[in-house]
């Protein structure tokens, strides 16, 4: 690890003034970065420690909007009652995503940004990563293991998936992320914080040099209460997801009135499955038309030599959530 300035502001304001002077990553729980740079992926000049930012902390539940602070902790959110009863699909997909330990270290705004866990991208044996050494290639593309990697999302240059379960939940209900930097502050549609690997996968997010995430904010709709973090994984304890879907319904009698439905595990990004909600929207909800919905979540994914198992199985992942949020919906639990 190389030599680095540490700040630790006390206020936004000095925050901001340390990320633009020192050109620093911001530090929030550190599970990302501090890991990053300890094997060499990433070796920044300075880091900016926003923990200190207490303003940024907690979550409330509001009629129209729950708000996030950036650095309200995971296992803080994940164990809300109030929040299971309003949103589970908020809370499965934090407790679902790591260990106490890290639950208890991890904030919101740090955990929507992390990056790949490709063995590529954090290997630095590996000579060939685009995200990691833009325009060397990719190595998981040219011969190499990739049953971890994506199947929608991709491109010629990477292949990787995004990691986290959480921003699969804010996709699907429309989440907005609040930031100040050096344009001032800005909200932004969550679908359009990252970005598609194209020709430039080590650009990941529309976030600014020294912009920092200050809250989260998701709508509060009928479907939220009848929803679902579904998680398909290698082993139970706190794997990375081979496959996920984040759902929720809203049921006019049989008929579905709304539904959201995002994929994890499988994509580069967090990836919204609109035309699998659009085959849902007034019509019944069934086991067929769950697994229906399941298939054409999956309809563009292009399989690589390994990842061909994540079609079908995040297709049953799909039509699993969808169910539960059904009885979800019908008073079941």
């Amino acid at each position: 690890m190389r030599n680095f300035t540490y700040h630790s502001p006390r206020t936004l304001a000095d925050a901001l003034d340390a990320a633009r002077e020192s050109g620093g990553d911001i530090l929030a729980g550190g599970t990302t970065v501090v890991d990053l740079m300890k094997i060499g992926v990433r070796e920044p000049a300075a880091l900016v420690d926003i923990t200190g930012l207490t303003d940024l902390e907690g979550h409330e539940i509001g009629p129209n909007s729950i708000r996030f602070g950036a650095l309200a902790r995971m296992s803080v959110v994940a164990n809300d009652q109030e929040l299971v009863a309003a949103a589970p699909v908020l809370t499965e997909s934090l407790w679902k995503a790591a260990s106490p330990q890290l639950r208890n270290v991890a904030r919101l705004g740090g955990n929507i940004l992390q990056r790949t866990r490709c063995p590529y991208f954090r290997d630095t044996a590996y000579a060939q990563c685009n995200k990691r050494e833009p325009g060397s290639g990719c190595a998981a593309l040219d011969g190499g293991e990739t049953s971890h990697h994506a199947v929608l999302g991709g491109s010629s240059s990477c292949v990787a998936k995004y990691p986290g379960d959480w921003a699969q939940a804010l996709i699907a209900f429309d989440a907005e992320v609040h930031t100040q930097g050096p344009g001032g502050r800005r909200t932004i549609l969550f679908a359009d914080l990252h970005l598609m690997p194209g020709d430039t996968p080590e650009v990941e997010t529309i976030l600014q040099q020294g912009e920092i995430v200050i809250e989260i904010t998701v709508p509060v709709v009928p479907a939220l209460k009848a929803s679902h973090y579904l998680k398909a994984r290698d082993r139970e304890s706190y794997a990375f997801a081979s496959a996920s879907a984040a759902v929720g319904i809203e049921l006019d009698g049989d008929t579905v009135r709304d539904v959201r439905i995002a994929l994890g595990g499988v994509a580069t990004t967090p990836w919204r499955a609109s035309a699998a909600e659009d085959s849902l929207k007034g019509s019944p909800l069934t086991e067929a038309t769950a697994r229906e919905a399941g298939r054409i979540a999956f309809a563009e994914a292009q399989e690589l030599e390994g990842s061909a198992y994540k079609i079908k199985l995040g297709a049953d992942v799909v039509a699993g959530a969808l169910m539960t949020a059904k009885s979800r919906a019908n008073g079941g639990k």
